[in-house]
């Protein structure tokens, strides 16, 4: 594990409670130099939604924050989850093992998942060689669980230079594996209670990150309170049991390579099965308390969260919907933000649950028909719109 001042400096942080503390740059601090920013995401992860394939693509993204965490035998690591892939901040002393993880990853989910996943290891100090910062903040979402918050125009940048081909990791060799403890994708979709799961980012625009923009960030999250428990997609005892046995096979797939998974499926597909069936019934598990991991679970789930931008997937009524699409365009038309949208009928979770008897399990949140996937897929489309009515090069909208 990482020595002092490593990964200290994290977990040092001061919490933030308050979701709308985001906006507010008093909550984050710099990088220490010498840290690196590990990236990844899925090429063309659209095609892969359009093919039913959102299950997978969310657990590739998943998967680069496990192997991470595994590999560098850190549970305090600051990242972000983006559906079809993620971000974690690295100190030099882990930079060596992080690459290894990253490199092993992308040969997983091409052997197991058929995808295709692009990563990069980028130095900090090339980030602000080039005009910008990385600053995190802690988010507190409960008592078990905070979560990394970005700012500073660094990740964006770094993903950019990601799609870009530089700083890339090149894949392990075949049949090498990381380090997968703990992800799983058990839960089936949970469907919207007050309207539809909506998948919101919101990135500053030309006038940049501002107090305009700051204040836009304020309204929306003030607009999103005014939903049941600030639009969470997971209800306050946990979702609705099922079995999904899509899960229980993705799972087998990171716990076991093919020559030992006769044994593993039936394994995890009992263990889900008692799962199920203690939740249904609500009966304990010796000391698994069933209530108790059921409103952890919600409590948990990172289902808001700022990587130089507002990332929300919430469910909604139409009519706040609508007074939070208002807010967006009237920001956008002043140069104040970019933003895209996608609506769907259900959320999705896959998780990192290192022991069940722990309140530390970690849940992740996206829209079960794209999310933030979509969601990005649309801002871009909106920059190309603009680029075409000002005359521009439309190849020159970056999406974010």
């Amino acid at each position: 594990m990482a020595q002092a001042p490593d990964m200290r400096f994290y977990e040092s942080l001061p919490l933030f409670e308050a979701f709308e503390g985001v906006a507010d740059e008093a909550n984050y601090r710099p990088l220490p130099e010498g840290w690196w920013l590990a990236v990844a995401d899925i090429v063309n992860s659209t095609g892969a939604i359009a093919e039913g394939r959102y299950k997978s693509v969310n657990m590739a993204g998943a998967s680069v924050i496990s192997a991470l965490m595994n590999g560098l035998d850190e549970r305090n690591l600051p990242f972000v989850f983006g559906g079809d892939g993620a971000l974690a901040a690295v100190p030099a002393a882990l930079a060596a093992k992080a690459r290894e993880a990253l490199a092993a990853a992308k040969t997983w989910v091409a052997e197991e998942l058929g995808l295709e996943l692009r990563a990069a290891l980028v130095p900090v100090s090339d980030v602000r060689a080039n005009g910008h910062d990385m600053r995190v903040a802690r988010f507190r979402a409960s008592e078990g669980v905070s979560y990394a918050m970005f700012s500073g125009g660094g990740a964006s940048w770094a993903e950019a230079q990601m799609k870009a081909g530089r700083y890339q990791i090149t894949a392990a060799p075949q049949g090498t594996r990381p380090d997968l403890s703990g992800l799983s994708c058990r839960w089936n979709p949970i469907v919207a209670r007050h309207g539809a799961i909506v998948s919101i980012i919101a990135v500053p625009g030309e006038r940049g990150n501002g107090p305009d923009f700051q204040a836009l960030i304020g309204d929306i999250v003030a607009l999103a309170e005014g939903e049941e428990r600030g639009g969470h997609p997971v209800p306050e005892d946990g979702p609705e049991p099922h079995l999904s046995m899509r899960g229980v096979s993705i799972e087998a797939r990171a716990v076991a390579p093919r020559g030992r998974r006769l044994l593993t499926w039936p394994f995890i597909a009992v263990q889900s099965l008692v799962l199920f069936l203690c939740f249904r019934l609500g009966i304990n598990l010796g000391p698994f308390d069933v209530k108790r991991y059921a409103r952890d679970l919600a409590s948990n789930s990172d289902f808001r969260k700022f990587d130089d931008g507002l990332k929300m997937t919430i469910d909604i009524g139409a009519d706040r919907l609508r007074r939070i699409e208002e807010r967006l365009v009237q920001a956008a038309a002043a140069g104040i933000c970019r933003y895209g949208l996608h609506r769907q009928d259900s959320a999705l979770m896959t998780c990192i649950v290192p022991s069940p008897m722990s309140r530390d399990h970690m849940h992740f949140i996206d829209g079960a028909a794209g999310g933030y996937a979509m969601a990005a897929r649309n801002l871009k489309a909106a920059l190309f719109d603009a680029a075409r009515e000002q005359g521009a090069d439309a190849a020159t909208a970056v999406k974010p």
